[in-house]
């Protein structure tokens, strides 16, 4: 009696690895990056970029209130 053979699939044959990324996968860094790319050719939308970092801001009040 002969034991049947295992046989492997086609990808691992070929050495390949078949991964498939779902739609968001690719619309999401597109999007992020199309919406950068408006925002540097027209910098008068960013109205945060105006005003004083967060950082700024959290610098400040730790000095003020080492200070005391």
């Amino acid at each position: 009696m002969s034991a049947p053979t295992y046989t492997r699939p086609p990808q691992a044959t070929r050495g390949g690895v078949d991964i498939r990324l779902p739609w968001w996968a690719l619309a999401l860094p597109v999007f992020a990056f199309v919406a950068l790319l408006l925002l540097l050719l027209n910098p008068a939308d960013a109205h945060a970029a105006a005003e004083q970092p967060a950082i700024a801001q959290l610098l400040e009040r730790m000095e003020q209130l080492t200070r005391r």
